[in-house]
């Protein structure tokens, strides 16, 4: 009987995808989360960027892959935004890396782990970003842990309804 080890079930169940669904989902998720706050005001209960990150390092099985696509649209989101450049880019690196490490080991195929795992992960970009704004930097952020709450719960929604969504783009062997 042969053990399956994390690394060799990591390597059976690796998702692909097309070229372009690489550059165009997190362009989507950049403009939507640029255009969409001026549209709604305060009640933007999401980030998109976030939930791209989740999805193609839970997908993928790769830290150092989620690693970076954090870290290259954390930084693109910094630059859409007023605050300093690498606030969004250390929150989701740290959040792609954690998710896909956690990807390794438990079947993410559940829609229940995805919507705790998107719940989770957004409440920890959130504790990383008022933790680097307000202790590392001293700047004064206006915040309040129930938005925080609203926006990790409203995440995990967007996530079950984009999900679906973006796994039929995935090539089939």
């Amino acid at each position: 009987m042969q053990v399956l080890t994390p690394n060799f079930r990591r390597d059976l169940e690796i998702r692909r995808y097309p070229s372009y669904v690489y550059v165009l989902v997190p362009l989507a998720a950049l403009v939507m989360q640029a255009w969409l706050p001026r549209l709604l005001g305060r009640f933007t209960y999401f980030d998109l960027p976030l939930l791209v990150t989740i999805y193609f390092a839970l997908n993928r099985r790769s830290p150092i892959h989620g690693t970076l696509l954090g870290a290259v649209l954390g930084i693109a989101q910094d630059g859409l935004t007023q605050q300093a450049i690498g606030i969004h880019g250390i929150a989701n690196c740290v959040c792609g890396f954690l998710v896909a490490s956690l990807g390794i080991r438990i079947v993410v195929e559940n829609n229940l782990i995805r919507m705790f795992l998107n719940f989770l992960a957004s409440l920890l970009a959130s504790a990383i970003v008022v933790f680097i704004t307000r202790v590392l930097l001293g700047l004064g952020l206006d915040w309040n842990w129930l938005d925080e709450v609203f926006r990790a719960s409203g995440n995990a929604v967007i996530g079950l309804a984009i999900f679906p969504l973006l796994d039929r783009t995935q090539v089939r062997d």
